[in-house]
């Protein structure tokens, strides 16, 4: 038997810090604090809550010469500087202590946009409570619901919406208090035992000593639509909601200039206005609000005497406008910024607006979103191409803002590439994106998958420069002959067509192909173009097979409570509807 004689490893010898120079020193005694020991090193700089009264107070005294203009239910033009508005708030938030409000409960809001709106918006959050806006189309049994769900403890109510609340009143909570949002000269009738907004605020001091909230405490609460299921509620924070309300600005920088005004269109009980109530004020603009009138002529007689320089809101608003900015023959004379959300804005309206002299980008979000996701700003290379060079990036929900992730996965949830083709279902995460819904548990687990990412439900693709490109909402996807065709790119090749206003594509069942798409038209006046025409028209940009199979008119089309348009009404609505194929037999 051999012996192996091995040399012992030499001990690890600590260097003696005598003979180490002494500039070295101080880098071999850091080198010595093990791995699992390191820490990162804090920084010395003083953390200040993020909180949402600082951006009005912040407003009052950096932009006193902006404010908010209202269109109120009293059917007058209201006018108050932003420092007024400050003073307001501070008595409002008083008149909530006074009955008894504390920090964290629910103080709902069934109003249209106007400076009452704003003043609960920033003193319910502000001292500590928590601002629910209700959507006062909603049917009453989901009003009911969220109302009983949220445990709202006051709601405030525009004198026009009285009659939504009068409804509700076998089924609100019995200590609900209920204020009208007016004066006493304005007072409606009421089944309801009611107080006047502007009588409870009278007596109380115009400041008020704002608590310093942890910034992770809820702000406001908003509730999805409902179009399955009860609608679920996502409870924003004001560090969320600061911080959307400076990302905002960052990407859709044509939008927000100060001294300019601002016109949200798309109503505060419709995600917070898409953010402009906070984004507004904190950039330096005057907010106009056009309160419940939101018909074309009357917009634009607003955004024509006020100046309105941006307005952001759905397309089926925007078409309306377009009805009489044609007929005026112009648009509002400062008004050269639109921004679309909720739904795609079809590119016809889009060229139609920039002929005008009005710059359109889309935004794409959504309520669990905060809800800004993307913006649609042309980027630098683009800027000054024509409009044909910039379509394919107006007609796209954009590129994300910052503080948002994206990723694309398939059905078995392996994610995608971002190159531009690959298509999957879409994933959010980011500081503005919600963890989970309000006390609803089962709805949370079905959209977080396991790493914290929130599954949107949107089929989308995303470029390699972060381009995302909305395919379809996965539940609206046409799937014939297992190939998936695009609802939403079918809709905004068909509106094109002269004879067409607007329009839907929707599923029908089909034996062979599974389904096939069908296009639901409202005509253009008498025009009532044939299905050839509409194939004609669309050819070039479609296959043959994936080309809608018939043509339904309809006088209009079902919208959502948030004005999009209903395919669940729709495919209610059509639901006996047999393919033309079919009623001939064949298959």
């Amino acid at each position: 038997m051999i012996a192996l004689h091995m040399r012992p490893a030499p001990p690890k010898v600590k260097p003696r810090m005598e003979l180490i120079p002494p500039r070295f020193r101080a880098t071999v005694c850091a080198m010595r604090v093990r791995e699992e020991d390191r820490t990162p090193m804090k920084g010395m700089m003083q953390h200040r809550p993020l909180r949402i009264i600082d951006i009005l107070t912040h407003a009052a005294e950096a932009f006193s010469d902006q404010g908010i203009v209202s269109a109120r239910d009293e059917g007058d033009l209201h006018r108050q500087s932003y420092p007024e508005t400050l003073a307001r708030v501070a008595r409002l938030a008083h008149a909530l202590t006074a009955m008894g409000v504390k920090q964290g409960d629910r103080i709902a809001t069934l109003a249209w946009n106007g400076h009452r709106h704003v003043e609960l918006y920033y003193a319910v959050s502000g001292m500590g409570a928590v601002c629910h806006t209700l959507n006062p189309r909603l049917p009453p049994e989901q009003l009911a619901y969220i109302i009983g769900h949220a445990e709202d403890r006051v709601l405030c109510v525009d004198p026009s919406l009285v009659p939504v609340a009068g409804a509700l009143r076998d089924d609100l909570p019995r200590d609900l208090r209920l204020v009208v949002m007016t004066g006493a000269a304005h007072m409606p009738d009421t089944p309801l035992d009611a107080t006047c907004y502007e009588d409870l605020i009278a007596d109380h001091p115009g400041s008020f000593d704002w608590p310093l909230l942890p910034e992770d405490t809820a702000s406001s609460l908003c509730y999805t639509s409902g179009t399955t299921g009860h609608p679920k509620g996502a409870l924003y924070s004001h560090r969320s909601t600061v911080l959307h309300a400076l990302t905002v600005p960052l990407a859709q920088t044509s939008s927000f200039v100060a001294g300019r005004r601002i016109m949200p269109v798309v109503p505060m009980f419709h995600v917070n206005a898409w953010g402009l109530p906070y984004t507004a004020p904190l950039t330096g603009m005057t907010l106009v609000m056009p309160g419940r009138h939101l018909d074309g002529p009357g917009l634009w007689r607003l955004m024509e005497d006020e100046k309105v320089y941006s307005s952001w809101g759905v397309p089926t608003v925007w078409a309306n406008l377009l009805t009489e900015i044609e007929a005026q023959g112009r648009a509002p004379a400062a008004f050269r910024d639109l921004v679309v959300g909720g739904s795609s804005a079809p590119s016809a309206m889009i060229e139609a607006y920039e002929d005008y002299g009005v710059t359109v980008s889309q935004a794409w979000g959504m309520t669990e979103l905060s809800p800004i996701g993307t913006h649609g700003m042309i980027p630098p290379a683009l800027q000054g191409a024509p409009l044909s060079a910039q379509m394919p990036i107006k007609t796209s929900a954009g590129r994300r803002k910052f503080g948002l992730e994206f990723k694309i996965v398939d059905d078995d949830g392996t994610a995608l590439p971002h190159d531009g083709t690959a298509t999957g279902e879409l994933y959010v995460r980011g500081n503005t994106v919600i963890s989970g819904y309000f006390r609803n548990d089962a709805a949370t687990a079905a959209a977080m998958d396991a790493e914290g990412w929130f599954g949107t439900g949107d089929v989308a693709s995303i470029s390699p420069h972060g381009q995302l490109v909305i395919r379809d909402r996965a539940k609206d996807l046409v799937k014939s002959g297992g190939e998936w065709i695009s609802s939403i790119d079918l809709e905004n090749a068909a509106i094109s067509h002269p004879a067409i206003r607007t329009c839907a594509v929707i599923a029908a069942p089909h034996p062979k192909w599974d389904e096939r798409p069908v296009l639901v038209v409202v005509p253009e006046g008498d025009a009532r173009p044939t299905l050839d025409d509409i194939h004609a028209h669309m050819a070039p940009h479609f296959a043959p097979w994936q080309l809608p199979d018939d043509l339904l008119f309809v006088e209009d089309l079902p919208l959502t409570a948030t004005g999009k348009v209903s395919k669940l009404t729709l495919r209610q609505q059509f639901a006996d509807y047999v393919l033309p194929d079919l009623r001939k037999g064949g298959a």
